[in-house]
C-alpha cells in the first residue's frame, strides 16, 4: 500500500518497460507471432483479414507509396471515415517512415486547404463522398493551384465501382502497383528511429487556425499498448470501434490498443449508427466497445436495444467528454461492461495520460478519470504561480513523459507555449487529485467547448464569423445541452445599417466550416457584458443564454 499523497503530483508505474521499436517493427513481430488470428473485421465492407493477410496488404501499400517517389518524412493525408483502407494507410506509412496526416471528415474547403498546405502534403487518400459530403467535389473546387504541394490524390473505390474521377486515381490501382516482397521496404525501415514523427493530428487552435500536433512512433505505440493493458486486452479480445479513426480515440485507443495485444479490430460501419453497433457486438461476439457518452446513450436508448445479446462484452473505454453518472451505471448493468474504463487526455499527449483500470471501484470510475498512466507523470499546479497544489485543491493539470508530442508542426512558438522548459505539457484543464492519485477534471482554463466529444475553440469560430460582411463583432460560448454535453452559441453585433438574419449566418458557414462548429444558437445584440477594463465576460453571456433558454447543467462524472 503506497502512502497517501499530500501534494497533487503522481508518477505512473515503471515495472513494464516502454516499447522501443518502431510501429513497423512491432507490427512485423506481431504478424509473425499471431499470423492466423483475425486482425481486422470491416462489417460494412464485408472484409476480414488475419494478421498475416493484413501484414501482406500493408507491405503491398508501403511498396506502392515508395513507387510514387515518396520518401521518409514526406506527408500523406487521409480524409476518410472508418474503413480497411484507413488501417492499411496507418500501418503502411509507419513501415516506411511517411507521416500520416489525419484530416477530419467534417472539414470543408477552407479547412482542408489550410491543413494540406500547412504541413505540405504530397499525396492524399480520400473518400469520394459520404452522405452529404462531396470530398472529390471539394478538392476539384480547390484545384491544384490552391494546393501547390499536392502531387497525388487517390479516391477509395471498390473494384469495378463507378466512373473515374477527373484529377484523381483509384486507391485499388495504387494497391495493385505494390509488391509485398519489395526489398525497398526493409531498407527504408532499417533507417527509421522510434522518435521519428509518424502522425499529424489537427487540434482546433485558439488563434483561429488548427495546430498540427506531431506524434512519433514512440508516442502512440506505447500509449496504445498501455491503454490496452488498462483494459487487460489479450488475443482473445474483439474490440468494436465505432469512434472515428481520424481522432486518437479510434487510431490509438482502438487500433493500436488492439494490435499491441494481438486482439481483433472490429468496425461496425464507416460512420456511427447505434443499431449497427448493437448488431455488430452480437454478431462478432465483441468483448470490448469504445464510445463517447453520446454514443453509449444512443445505443442504450435505441428502441431495439433489448433484442440484442451483449453478454460477451466486458471492457471498453468511455472518453471524449464527462460521462453522466446514471449513464455509466446503465452501461455497466445493461451492456455487461463491468470492466469499462474511463480515459482522459489530449491529442498533444498521444492522447491518454490518465485512465481507470478494470479493477477501479465503480464509484471512482464514475467520479474521476482514473490515475496516471505508466511511465508518465502528472501534477496539478496553481495557474499563476506554477506551484504544485495540495491534494483536493484545483489547478491546471500538467503531464510529462514519453507521450508528450514532438511539437506543433511548423510552429515552434506555439510549441513553447504548450510545453515548458522542463518538458511538462500544460493542458489548460482545471483538475483536482485525491490522496490516492485519482484525478478529476473540474473545468477548463481556456474556454474550449466540448460538443459530443469534439473539442471546439470559440476563437476559431469567432475568427471565421468576423469575415461575414455584416458582422461587426462576435463572441462564441458553449451552453449546456442534454444530448451533446455542450452546444455553441454566437452573440453578434451587426455592422451599422445592416440587419443580418440567423439564416444568413448559417448559410455563410455552410460548406466552409465543419457542421459541428456552426453555432446552434445565434443572437443579435447591441453589445457584450464587459468589465470596467473592457474585458468581455463570457460567463455572463453563457448565464443569460441558460436562463433565457431554460438550460441546466448535466450532473456528470
Amino acid at each position: 500500500m503506497t502512502a497517501p499523497l499530500t501534494l497533487s503530483q503522481a508518477q505512473g508505474r515503471t515495472d513494464t518497460p516502454l516499447i522501443e521499436q518502431t510501429i513497423g517493427q512491432f507490427f512485423d513481430a506481431m504478424a509473425a507471432r499471431q499470423g492466423a488470428r483475425e486482425a481486422l473485421v470491416c462489417r460494412h465492407q464485408g472484409l476480414r483479414y488475419t494478421y498475416a493477410e493484413l501484414h501482406t496488404e500493408v507491405r503491398r501499400l508501403a511498396s506502392a507509396l515508395l513507387g510514387l517517389g515518396l520518401q521518409k518524412g514526406d506527408r500523406i493525408g487521409i480524409w476518410s471515415h472508418n474503413n480497411a483502407e484507413w488501417v492499411l494507410m496507418q500501418f503502411a506509412t509507419a513501415q516506411v517512415g511517411l507521416v500520416l496526416v489525419n484530416i477530419n471528415p467534417a472539414y470543408r474547403t477552407s479547412e482542408v486547404e489550410y491543413a494540406l498546405n500547412k504541413v505540405g502534403c504530397k499525396a492524399l487518400v480520400t473518400m469520394a463522398r459520404f452522405k452529404t459530403s462531396d470530398y472529390a467535389g471539394m478538392l476539384q473546387q480547390l484545384g491544384r493551384a490552391r494546393l501547390p504541394q499536392l502531387q497525388h490524390i487517390f479516391w477509395i473505390d471498390t473494384p469495378g465501382q463507378g466512373e473515374d474521377i477527373a484529377g484523381m486515381q483509384r486507391f485499388s490501382a495504387l494497391m495493385a502497383s505494390g509488391d509485398a516482397q519489395d526489398a525497398r521496404i526493409d531498407v527504408v525501415a532499417a533507417t527509421l528511429a522510434n522518435t521519428d514523427p509518424i502522425n499529424i493530428q489537427f487540434t482546433s487552435g485558439t488563434t483561429g487556425f488548427p495546430k498540427g500536433a506531431t506524434l512519433t512512433h514512440r508516442n502512440i505505440l506505447n500509449n496504445g499498448f498501455f491503454i490496452g493493458e488498462c483494459m487487460q486486452l489479450t488475443p482473445e479480445d474483439r474490440l468494436c470501434i465505432p469512434v472515428p479513426l481520424y481522432h486518437c480515440f479510434g487510431m490509438v485507443l482502438g487500433n493500436l490498443a488492439c494490435v499491441t495485444h494481438g486482439a481483433t479490430i472490429v468496425y461496425p460501419n464507416d460512420g456511427f449508427d447505434p443499431l449497427l453497433v448493437l448488431e455488430t457486438v452480437q454478431a462478432e461476439r465483441c468483448t470490448g466497445l469504445h464510445g463517447v457518452p453520446t454514443m453509449f446513450i444512443a445505443e442504450l436508448d435505441h428502441p431495439r436495444f433489448a433484442e440484442f445479446d451483449l453478454s460477451t462484452l466486458r471492457t471498453g473505454i468511455m472518453a471524449g467528454s464527462p460521462c453522466p453518472i446514471e449513464v455509466m451505471k446503465r452501461v455497466v448493468s445493461d451492456m455487461h461492461l463491468s470492466q469499462i474504463t474511463i480515459a482522459y487526455g489530449m491529442t498533444e499527449t498521444s492522447p491518454v495520460s490518465c485512465q481507470s483500470s478494470t479493477a477501479t471501484p465503480l464509484e471512482k470510475r464514475v467520479a474521476t478519470v482514473g490515475q496516471v498512466q505508466p511511465h508518465l507523470e502528472v501534477k496539478i499546479v496553481h495557474p499563476e504561480t506554477g506551484a504544485v497544489v495540495p491534494v483536493g485543491q484545483s489547478g491546471e493539470l500538467c503531464t510529462r513523459g514519453y507521450s508528450v508530442m514532438h511539437g506543433y508542426w511548423g510552429d515552434a512558438e506555439k510549441t513553447r507555449e504548450a510545453i515548458d522548459a522542463e518538458g511538462w505539457m500544460h493542458t489548460g484543464d482545471l483538475a483536482t487529485m485525491d490522496a490516492e492519485g485519482y484525478v478529476n477534471i473540474v473545468g477548463r482554463i481556456k474556454d474550449m467547448v466540448i460538443r459530443g466529444g469534439e473539442n471546439i475553440y470559440p476563437r476559431e469560430i469567432e475568427e471565421f464569423l468576423y469575415r461575414h460582411p455584416q458582422v461587426q463583432d462576435v463572441q462564441v460560448v458553449g451552453v449546456p445541452d442534454a444530448r451533446y454535453g455542450e452546444e455553441l452559441c454566437a452573440w453578434i453585433i451587426a455592422k451599422p445599417g445592416t440587419q443580418p438574419t440567423e439564416d444568413d449566418i448559417r448559410a455563410f458557414c455552410k460548406g466552409q466550416i465543419a457542421h459541428y462548429k456552426v453555432p446552434r444558437y445565434i443572437r443579435f445584440v447591441p453589445g457584450f457584458p464587459m468589465t470596467v477594463t473592457g474585458k468581455i465576460q463570457k460567463f455572463k453571456i453563457r448565464d443569460e443564454m441558460k436562463n433565457s433558454l431554460g438550460l441546466t447543467e448535466e450532473k456528470t462524472a
